[in-house]
């Protein structure tokens, strides 16, 4: 299953055309995009069984934040080892988290506009939360989560890092600075959920060509998926509609010495879920 937000509409995606859940389900469910998540269980016994005929061909661009109000937004810092190497930095312990601010979400195919010269990108898999926890055990939090996204850590560095404490949240948490979509994919719909390819192409103003930045695999994330839900939730209720950006593989922009410039265009792509694409004046 595949949930998206048309137009600030809550959707079903199937074979290029959306069907709207408040008028198929005959306003069991609202057109929020939110509200399905916070009655996860019924809505997915719903929409296991919902008929597609009445489901419309859609224009990708008014596609929005698959979830675009969440409760609260967990960013992972240095969840690839091979990022943490490109940044000369230890292997952590335990999660490094931070968060983005809801005004910064948008949906998969924003224009971002860059208020310095310093704006980096990360691409990350994004986890949405399907049902309330506290304390959960790493072996159950799968049942937690319903189900992966793909999104942009774009951060402006020089925020992030003044003194005399490090900005992370105000740094990451520009407008448009965390497209993700262009769907919420239930795990049932991929091949192997623990590992999915994850990528950005850079071109456009700096770049000869189309320029692979970022080539990883969620396999390689240092606390996998399970481990993030459980570590989180030993000290935060996690809320349905909760966002996690898990972390980012090597080839941020920092370690290419590169910055985005207006011109350039990021087209990101996880496995099994999609692709966004932002451009940036």
């Amino acid at each position: 299953m595949r949930i998206a937000n048309l137009k600030g509409r809550s959707v079903l995606l199937r074979e290029g055309k959306a069907l709207d859940i408040e008028r198929a389900s005959h306003g069991a469910f609202a057109a929020d995009p939110l509200s399905v998540y916070q009655d996860w269980d019924a809505f997915r016994s719903w929409a296991d069984g919902a008929d597609y005929s009445a489901a419309e061909p859609f224009n990708e661009d008014h596609l929005g934040a698959p979830v675009p109000n969440p409760r609260q937004i967990f960013a992972i810092g240095l969840n690839y080892k091979d990022h943490a190497d490109e940044a000369s930095l230890p292997y952590p312990e335990h999660l490094v988290v931070f968060t983005k601010f809801q005004s910064s979400l948008a949906g998969p195919n924003v224009t971002v506009d860059l208020p310095s010269d310093s704006v980096d990108y990360e691409t990350e898999l994004v986890v949405v939360i399907g049902k309330e926890g506290y304390k959960v055990d790493e072996e159950k939090a799968w049942d937690h989560v319903a189900g992966l996204s793909l999104g942009q850590d774009y951060s402006e560095r020089v925020v992030q890092r003044r003194g005399p404490a490090a900005q992370f949240s105000l740094g990451k948490s520009f407008p448009n600075f965390a497209p993700f979509g262009p769907a919420v994919v239930t795990t049932d719909e991929l091949a192997d959920k623990d590992s999915l390819r994850i990528s950005a192409v850079l071109e456009g103003p700096g770049v000869d060509g189309q320029w692979t930045v970022q080539d990883g695999n969620t396999r390689d994330l240092i606390f996998s998926v399970p481990r993030i839900v459980a570590d989180l939730s030993q000290v935060v209720t996690l809320q349905p509609g909760d966002l996690i950006f898990t972390g980012t593989p090597a080839g941020v922009g920092m370690s290419h010495g590169i910055f985005l410039k207006p011109g350039n265009v990021l087209t990101s792509t996880l496995e099994g879920i999609g692709t966004i694409r932002n451009q940036f004046v």
